[in-house]
């Protein structure tokens, strides 16, 4: 290491718990808790054991971290700021923490880098002091730090919109460089929208659950609504949006603004009501809500408080949950207001200790810039070949070849892990997408809804033939439709509504970009159907002995070879 090259280790100790490093400006890894060990989506990080082998594994020890800078997201039901882990004799500690957001009023932007400080941070041997930042900061730097306009020293807008907070937009000056909150384009909590679409049959979460885990009010709460979006976009793609109905919504909302997470539950329930009388299906009324919530944002964007930076044109970076929603995304990208959006691969809290470390790199270095990458996750675990599985040596070629010859799924784990929910190809279920049942096979496969979609993986190149606009999007973060020529030829990958969620492919990604190309030699078609590969509930696969004793297909390639359930 240079002398330069500080070590800095940045934590998420709550839901979607992670633990990231920084040596000078290069992200070294990003662990989220529920890729190790198959454990459960969102898991919390409270044991910090993992941070000590991690360090080892890449030759560091204990003794090279020169500062620790931990999330702002707190678990504290006492009335503290604070978040608990766990120690090595089996006890506990609470973490004091900075807390939530920094929101400034319109017309004065607020300094959006506060840090607290607190001592007595246990990390194997040593105790250390550490940093604390709000936990939107460190949705602002994620967003931003990652972003090709940070490497160009170029300004750029931040909207972070997350469950406990408002749509809030944030501005980063490489020319001052300071990071501000310019303040609230919406004045609606994140959470409305896994809270609405909560009260339908398909995403009901048993009231006795979200008290579990807190009360009325308490963020906690949340966590028992984490699954619950996802489903509801994909659901709201099953009808069209009703005019009538957004204006119910917009009349309800503007009458009651601002709305925080108790108004959203007050919100949710008045909206139901008033909607009954236009006796639309869930599907349509779930449409309405998202295309409600999108004209509120932009409007936002283009009269609140950024207003004069979004009429020049500045890009803009998204970051939070919200920005998982891939109609949204897109539509602000076609809006024509900004000359760019940029979406990191982690925009929900599984970025949010690579946000923190890069809000401590910026607060010591005065640099912003993170170099990364998307495979910087967990390596492949190594573990013994379970019985009743036999093993060969298999090329990408030859999978390629396997895959059209067969037209049966496999998956595939290989080198480190993705970074965000998204599988891209390390830790992914492959198949074709020729066949229309295939949808239907995957989804039942992996025990989930049918009306779930199976996204798309297409070379780059090919990518504007088969899908409008195809423009490159590596992280499945935006919405394409397929073109109407390819719709009878990858129907596996079609939405309700003629939609995907496209990942592109290029040989930046050496294993999609040598399959695909050898596949469509094969079959004459760049596209394959692929979707995460992990235990439901779970994070990804850690190894591939794990995809081997789930069993859900017969075939697991890994590391060069093909495994095969023994018939």
């Amino acid at each position: 290491m240079s002398e330069h090259d500080e070590v800095i280790c940045g934590l998420k100790l709550t839901h979607d718990g992670a633990h990231a490093l920084i040596r000078g400006d290069r992200l070294l890894w990003s662990v989220e808790e529920e890729k190790v060990g198959n454990h459960r989506r969102h898991a919390r990080l409270t044991d910090l054991s993992g941070v000590v082998a991690e360090l080892e594994r890449h030759g560091l020890g204990i003794g090279d971290i020169d500062a620790i800078s931990v999330d702002g997201w707190v678990q504290s039901g006492d009335g503290r700021t604070a978040a608990e882990i766990e120690l090595p004799d089996g006890g506990r500690q609470m973490i004091d923490l900075a807390g939530y957001a920094v929101i400034a009023e319109p017309g004065n932007p607020l300094p959006a880098h506060p840090r607290t400080t607190g001592s007595g941070l246990p990390l194997g041997s040593k105790t250390f002091d550490y940093s604390s930042y709000p936990h939107a900061t460190g949705h602002a730097f994620a967003g931003y730090s990652t972003s090709p306009y940070a490497a160009a020293d170029r300004a750029a807008l931040i909207l972070v919109w997350d469950g406990g907070m408002p749509a809030t937009l944030y501005r980063f000056d490489p020319a001052t460089p300071a990071l501000h909150s310019l303040g609230v384009v919406v004045p609606i909590v994140g959470a409305l929208y896994p809270i609405f679409a909560s009260l339908f049959p398909p995403f009901g979460v048993p009231a006795d659950e979200r008290r579990r885990l807190g009360g009325l009010g308490d963020f906690a709460q949340l966590e028992a609504l984490l699954p619950v979006s996802g489903k509801a976009m994909a659901y709201a793609s099953l009808a069209p949006a009703s005019e009538e109905a957004i204006t119910v919504m917009t009349e309800l909302a503007e009458s009651m603004l601002p709305i925080g997470i108790t108004g959203a539950f007050l919100w949710s329930h008045q909206a139901r009501r008033r909607l009954a009388p236009l006796r639309l299906s869930d599907a349509a009324i779930l449409a309405s809500f998202q295309e409600f919530l999108f004209r509120l944002l932009l409007r936002g964007l283009r009269t609140g408080p950024g207003a004069a930076h979004v009429r020049a044109g500045e890009p803009l970076c998204l970051s939070g949950g919200c920005a998982l929603n891939i109609k949204w995304n897109s539509g602000l990208r076609a809006s024509g207001d900004f000359s760019d959006v940029w979406v990191p691969p982690f925009p929900n809290d599984a970025g949010s200790a690579i946000g923190t470390a890069c809000a401590e790199l910026f607060r010591r270095t005065g640099r912003a810039a993170l170099r990364w990458s998307v495979f910087d996750g967990p390596d492949l675990v190594d573990s013994p070949v379970p019985p009743g599985w036999t093993g060969r040596p298999c090329s990408v070629a030859e999978l390629a070849e396997l895959l059209h010859r067969t037209g049966e799924p496999v998956v595939v784990v290989d080198g480190r892990a993705e970074l965000g929910p998204r599988a891209l190809g390390h830790r992914s279920i492959i198949a074709p997408a020729h066949d229309p049942a295939m949808k239907d096979r995957l989804n039942e496969i992996k025990l989930r809804e049918s009306y779930r979609p199976v996204a798309p993986i297409c070379l780059e190149e090919r990518a504007p033939e088969v899908f409008d606009p195809g423009t490159p999007d590596p992280y499945m973060l935006f919405e394409h439709h397929i073109r109407p020529g390819w719709r009878d030829r990858v129907p596996a990958v079609v939405h309700a509504d003629g939609s995907a969620r496209l990942q592109t492919v290029g040989p930046a990604h050496p294993l999609l970009f040598e399959l695909l190309t050898a596949y469509e030699r094969h079959s004459g078609i760049p596209v394959l159907c692929n979707t995460s590969a992990n235990h439901p509930g779970r994070g990804f696969f850690p190894d591939a002995a794990s995809a081997m004793r789930w069993g859900g297909v017969p075939r697991v390639w890994s590391r060069g070879r093909l495994y095969t359930a023994d018939r």
